[in-house]
């Protein structure tokens, strides 16, 4: 069932075209990303699906319901974290819980949310005071208090460690287990590979991509990399002869096997086993959705 349908959208500000003509569905359950660089329009198009803007043109449905025609009880089943949402500096977590719980007819109980975000510790804090991290994590509760059936998380882990980007991960993943249909929007390509079923990638407004991640990177039909360091008496010889390698280049110790097919980097192990070379630093490389940007459109993510 497509939770979220989105037919021929168009946005402008001024003569800046910010969506063309974009078409999608989003189905009930699935975690679905929404990627590209700063400047794409993927904001535009999620607050026009949020109703927060009002595109120039196409049409929008959540639950199967015209947005325009049925935006106040839509806006009661879904949730939104906003890619620069804030809070008072002086609220505490637990005020600024049942502030917004208090919007709601159903919403979800203070203690569970506070110890499923982890912030049974932090309850009297002052949201001035959070980390990063936790900042965050109030605004996804603040998301969900009123017990959506979507949420919408617009650059989620931005700003964040790893540490913090990986314990978002585990919300999202969390969320959706909950029966939830998760619509995640991001300029870091990492995020989409862990958590989405589906990623749509746009670029000008426009979409240039939409599939699975893996079936994404699938479609570059690009080279596997196993990458190591060897001594002197390195022989390349039983590497290059291997069915699953199309190449190898040498600079001094550093060796970088290129190759295709699911064993590539079982095949240089064995080679390496059987002609009794000894691998240091061995890490293998493959393409990511980074590299499917990167061919789609001709630049590179961050640009």
């Amino acid at each position: 069932m497509a939770i979220i349908k989105v037919e021929q959208l168009c946005k402008k500000y001024g003569s800046t075209v910010a969506v063309d003509n974009v078409s999608f569905e989003v189905s009930q359950g699935e975690i679905f990303g929404m990627v590209g660089p700063n400047g794409a329009g993927k904001t535009t198009v999620t607050e026009c699906i949020e109703g927060l803007r009002k595109p120039d043109s196409g049409k929008i449905r959540l639950f199967g319901s015209d947005l325009q025609e049925h935006k106040y009880s839509v806006r009661e089943r879904i949730g939104m974290q906003l890619q620069e949402g804030e809070l008072q500096d002086r609220i505490k977590v637990k005020e600024a819980i049942k502030l917004f719980a208090s919007f709601y007819e159903h919403p979800v109980r203070l203690e569970e949310l506070l110890d499923e975000f982890d912030l049974v510790g932090s309850r009297n804090n002052y949201f001035v005071n959070l980390s990063g991290g936790q900042k965050k994590r109030v605004l996804i509760a603040l998301a969900l208090v009123g017990n959506p059936d979507i949420i919408f998380l617009d650059e989620l882990t931005s700003g964040l460690d790893p540490q913090g980007r990986r314990v978002m991960w585990d919300l999202v993943k969390k969320t959706r287990q909950k029966g939830k249909t998760v619509f995640l929007t991001t300029h870091y390509m990492e995020d989409a590979e862990r958590l989405c079923d589906r990623v749509l990638i746009m670029d000008h407004g426009r979409i240039v991509a939409l599939d699975r991640p893996e079936n994404l990177v699938r479609s570059l039909g690009s080279e596997k990399k196993a990458i190591f360091t060897v001594d002197n008496a390195f022989q390349p010889e039983p590497f290059k002869t291997l069915s699953s390698v199309t190449r190898l280049e040498q600079i001094g110790e550093r060796v970088i096997v290129y190759g295709q097919g699911e064993d590539l980097l079982g095949d240089v192990v064995r080679a390496a086993e059987k002609s009794g070379c000894r691998l240091r630093d061995l890490r293998f490389e493959q393409p990511t959705l980074e590299d499917v940007f990167l061919a789609l459109t001709g630049r590179e993510m961050h640009d």
